[in-house]
């Protein structure tokens, strides 16, 4: 990416405008989030990458992290559940339909 420099003015309140091509280059709309980082003497400004704000999502995403990293537990889908998504693949579907057959939970 090339190098930028753009200008913002700081308001009362302390809040800044993204110039259009800062937002542009980052990515970022409205109801966008950034990050900002202090590096020594300079601000580095990022587009801030989602988090979960669910402490137990958090979690169980870093316990299914570690698994798949770990490669245990994992394996290939049965080829015909395989076959059965990818015939269903871009199909309406209504969830309120009842289900047919037993379903082990």
């Amino acid at each position: 990416m090339p190098n930028i420099y753009e200008q913002a003015t700081l308001t009362s309140k302390g809040q800044i405008t993204l110039p259009t091509f800062v937002r542009q280059a980052l990515g970022v709309t409205t109801g966008g989030k950034v990050a900002f980082e202090l590096r020594g003497g300079e601000i580095v400004v990022t587009r801030a990458e989602a988090a979960h704000q669910d402490p137990a999502i958090g979690a169980f995403l870093g316990l299914l992290e570690a698994d798949i990293l770990g490669g245990k537990n994992l394996q290939a889908l049965p080829e015909d559940l395989a076959q059965a998504m990818l015939a269903n693949v871009g199909r309406a579907k209504d969830l309120d339909e009842p289900i047919e057959g037993e379903v082990a939970i």
